[in-house]
């Protein structure tokens, strides 16, 4: 049988040439991003190659990015969308005075408590930030009315909730390729913006509001901003006791203890860096690049404390009280690490590849559960904190992702969306009995995921995670539909509230 002709693959030398003529100009020279965003495997390695194919072809709605259907041949697509995906052929890198380059304050926004929401509002801290991923924008949604009070473009690919001062005012984004950006919720306006790397993993907020810190993948760091502006403060080398550089897997603000709390992606190290002005020395233990000694007490305000592990842990989730850490590694080992005695307490039986970060706590019948989704199994697995045992594994149709509660609902809800089959599914589990009790489709053969409940636990939140996309309003007593708003990939939707407050129900 004869085989049909296929046409010989462009040579990469001319696929960087039609690069620089086609893509440069908005994405940079050296593909870490300008107008657009970065075009690196880093940048790109959540996005389905043919996805990257329908956009060079057909563009981007509502951005500059224009489709090159007719303007390229449909090799000359598919190779630049197979080269963009490579690493680039010389190392790159972001550098410090690109950094300080980047930064810019569009406002000086009154700080004191005075200041009121420039919108007729019942309560501020029941706002709720709906980050859209379809069109890139973020929504501003009234959680007592369910509408709409602002709507603007965001950086390309925010990863990771948006962060909040601890008032509730300020919110803070990352964005894949590196972009940090300050909002003001009560003025509605951008405050600040810098590119700290041109990878980033996601940013936390210390609980006093002075200060947030972001963790790169690329360059592999640490940046220190203050919290009032984003001016950059200090940038940490992540390297292990070897000198080995490690990606950063991400970044926690341990609140009670007045702390950051780092996971490292390849060194089985866990970093805390204290912003209590008051905190005490301590001895580093070994040599870092920012000035570490062997054996010499260390200030211990904003100087980075390691706890050794015995492997490396990839996804995280603290108790209520930052006493503890429960790890997991991606082949599904998991251990308890006490952050008071900076050791291992305990092995955690759970099978797969848990999705820690995504868990939540609860207290029933006398103690106190975390309960976690896996990625892939469908199980949603409960574990004592007293006894760090399991004491359930509940089946649901399909691998979850997203895992949400509230204080004031007898009910935890869980997506199947990693499977193919249940994406449409929503399991009510009944935290008194770990039932399932009812499960919900409201948008049938679509993805519904990432649930989200208002500030009083009444009413949740459920995202359709297409393009065009929707926001379901459901009663969380009736799981009754209430009300739907049009949306462009909501990928997750922040309770101002529930999230200053750390609600036990929802991610921190």
């Amino acid at each position: 049988m004869q085989r049909a002709h296929q046409p010989a693959a462009i040579p990469d030398i001319r696929l960087a040439t039609l690069y620089r003529q086609q893509c440069a100009t908005c994405h940079g020279s050296e593909r870490l991003g300008a107008m657009g965003p970065a075009l690196l495997p880093e940048n790109l390695e959540r996005i389905k190659p043919a996805e990257v194919l329908r956009v060079i072809r057909e563009g981007r709605p509502a951005t500059q990015m224009a489709g090159y259907a007719g303007k390229l041949s449909e090799p000359e697509i598919q190779g630049l969308a197979r080269w963009v995906q490579q690493p680039p052929a010389k190392p790159v890198g972001w550098t410090a005075a690109e950094m300080r380059a980047s930064h810019r304050e569009f406002v000086k926004p009154d700080y004191s408590d005075k200041v009121k929401p420039a919108f007729k509002v019942n309560d501020p801290h029941n706002l709720f930030v709906v980050v859209e991923a379809g069109d890139h924008h973020v929504s501003v949604i009234d959680g007592d009315t369910f509408t709409p009070i602002t709507r603007f473009q965001s950086h390309f690919a925010l990863h990771g909730g948006p962060k909040f001062t601890p008032d509730g005012r300020f919110v803070y984004f990352a964005s894949r390729d590196g972009w940090v950006s300050q909002y003001d919720l009560y003025t509605l306006k951008k405050v600040a913006e810098i590119r700290v790397g041109i990878n980033t993993r996601n940013v936390a907020v210390s609980s006093d509001g002075k200060w947030v810190l972001a963790g790169n993948t690329l360059p592999q760091n640490l940046v220190l901003l203050d919290a009032r502006g984003l001016k950059p403060v200090r940038t940490y080398p992540v390297k292990d006791r070897e000198g080995k550089s490690s990606r950063v897997s991400a970044v926690y603000d341990a609140a009670p203890r007045n702390s950051f709390v780092v996971a490292l992606k390849d060194a089985p190290e866990l970093w805390s860096i204290s912003y209590d002005p008051k905190a005490e020395p301590f001895y580093s233990g070994f040599v870092h690049d920012y000035k570490m000694k062997e054996g010499i007490p260390t200030k211990g305000f904003l100087n980075p404390r390691v706890t050794p592990l015995q492997m490396v842990l990839d996804d995280f989730y603290f108790d209520p009280d930052y006493k503890y850490v429960m790890g997991a590694s991606r082949d599904g080992k998991a251990q308890v690490i006490s952050l008071v005695s900076r050791g291992k307490v305990a092995e955690l039986p759970l099978r797969g590849m848990p999705h820690l970060g995504s868990g939540i706590t609860f207290k029933a019948n006398g103690r106190l559960y975390m309960a976690s989704t896996n990625l892939n199994t469908p199980t949603v697995t409960v574990i004592d904190m007293q006894s760090w045992k399991v004491a359930k594994e509940i089946p649901i149709p399909g691998p979850g992702f997203f895992l949400r509660s509230h204080e004031d609902t007898p009910y935890a809800w869980v997506d199947s969306m990693m499977s193919p089959t249940a994406k449409d599914t929503i399991s009510i589990i009944d935290k008194r009995t770990l039932e399932v009790v009812r499960q919900l489709r409201l948008r049938p053969g679509k993805t519904n995921a990432h649930v989200e409940f208002t500030r009083d636990g009444r009413y949740a939140l459920v995202s359709i995670m297409e393009n065009p996309g929707e926001l379901v309003i459901v009663d969380a007593k009736t799981f009754r539909e209430v009300k739907a708003l049009p949306m462009s990939k909501p990928i997750g939707k922040y309770n101002v509230y529930n999230k200053v407050t750390r609600s036990e129900g929802t991610s921190h």
